[in-house]
């Protein structure tokens, strides 16, 4: 019996998205650190989790937007610095004492035109990203320093002075000294909604983003301005640097212009294992947000468990390379495709076959109905068994033939 080989695409095994495998890292953490950290569960690391997220957070929703484009953005964290060193370092304490307000909206400009510089070098001057954000790494930390003078800038007053009310947007304090759960979260939250919104809701995010990441030429040809939106993400990555870098300065005292040096890999990390591809057109903000707060979680149990800062380190890059391995299993099981032979089409006829019968079993009432598909369901299986085998000895026979006429006629043609 001849088999007819049919190409189609392989039946898909069930494959998690990106967000519930995270969901499910997160929640193993969550148990480690339960039954072997000390005192992880309680209201203080819940804070230090969240005081440790809002930073880094913001930084990762931008650049998520910069992996979705398939670039990278490596200038994040000392751009985050600079900008808070420039806007409350300098220009509110040196510059004539700027008022606060106007200090803070400088943060957000500052931060925002190194991501312009970022998005013309990368998508107008064609410079790869790695290098084009590598050098404007060094370039904000080269600035942030002479702004400073080498020195660290106490940017934000005490709490309870005139210019101290942008603290409580992201870590409200009463004055009694009553430590409320932190606000900064809600506005992460918010901004990550926001970002959602853009991502999936918009014509640049649902369409132009996660093409240009795809296919910038296929993209071009469709008409999309591969320029412009490119850019654009690089945009949006120093903006919410400038947020994050408002955030940093309202929860922590001291800001030093190498202090950010490192930050972007961890935002790197959160999205990479939030699922976001390096490859480009896929990503999530969920996802991000999910991969953050993994990072923020092993930041605050590796220390319950009494284990020191390299280990932290050292698990961060384990946590990343199986991000990177799932992410490459994904793309791979979701384009593969192979050759269904006779044997193959026949079980999955069969496998359906029993599967409407099982349906039919489940809403049938009468006892003699289910009975009856009982029997039947099991006469099917019997014969899908027998069937398959024999096809699948035939097939194999069939092989074995093959390669033997492959092998005769190889040594005609070498004799």
């Amino acid at each position: 019996m001849k088999t007819k080989n049919i190409v189609e695409l392989k039946r898909k095994k069930r494959i998690e998205p990106p967000e519930v495998a995270c969901t499910t890292g997160s929640r193993n953490h969550l148990c480690v650190f339960a039954l072997f950290g000390r005192n992880f569960f309680s209201y203080t690391t819940l804070v230090n989790i969240l005081d440790s997220s809002y930073y880094i957070g913001f930084l990762a929703i931008g650049v998520t937007f910069v992996i979705i484009t398939g670039g990278i953005d490596l200038s994040c964290g000392t751009v985050m610095m600079a900008a808070t060193i420039i806007g409350g370092g300098t220009a509110y304490k040196t510059w004539g004492g700027w008022p606060m307000w106007i200090s803070l909206i400088l943060i957000i400009v500052v931060a925002t035109a190194f991501g312009l510089f970022n998005g013309i070098m990368v998508s107008r001057l064609k410079l790869p990203p790695f290098i084009a954000t590598l050098g404007t790494m060094m370039i904000s930390l080269g600035t942030g320093s002479i702004v400073s003078n080498v020195r660290s800038a106490t940017f934000p007053p005490a709490r309870g002075a005139e210019d101290s009310w942008f603290k409580g947007i992201f870590k409200f304090i009463a004055e009694d000294n009553t430590s409320y759960p932190p606000t900064g979260a809600i506005v992460l939250f918010g901004t990550a909604f926001i970002a959602y919104i853009i991502l999936t809701r918009t014509k640049m995010g649902g369409r132009y983003i996660f093409a240009v990441g795809s296919n910038k030429e296929a993209a071009r040809l469709s008409g999309i301005d591969v320029v412009k939106w490119e850019m654009m993400a690089y945009v949006i990555s120093g903006f919410l640097a400038g947020i994050g870098g408002i955030g940093f300065a309202a929860v922590y005292t001291t800001v030093m212009p190498a202090q950010g040096q490192g930050f972007e890999l961890y935002a790197i990390a959160g999205t990479v294992i939030g699922g976001t591809s390096l490859s480009g057109g896929a990503g999530s903000v969920f996802g991000t947000m999910i991969g953050v707060y993994i990072m923020s979680v092993l930041r605050a149990g590796l220390p319950s468990m009494d284990l020191q800062s390299q280990y932290q380190t050292f698990f961060t890059g384990v946590v990343v390379l199986g991000a990177v391995m799932l992410d490459i299993y994904r793309t791979k099981k979701s384009s593969e495709v192979r050759i269904l032979s006779e044997s193959d089409r026949y079980r999955e006829e069969m496998l359906l076959k029993i599967s409407q019968l099982k349906d039919k079993e489940t809403t049938s009432s009468p006892p003699e109905n289910k009975q009856a598909l009982q029997n039947e369901l099991a006469e099917l299986r019997n014969e899908m068994r027998r069937q398959y085998r024999t096809l699948k000895r035939e097939e194999k026979a069939q092989r074995a033939a093959l390669r033997k006429k492959e092998k005769e006629f190889e040594k005609k043609i070498t004799e």
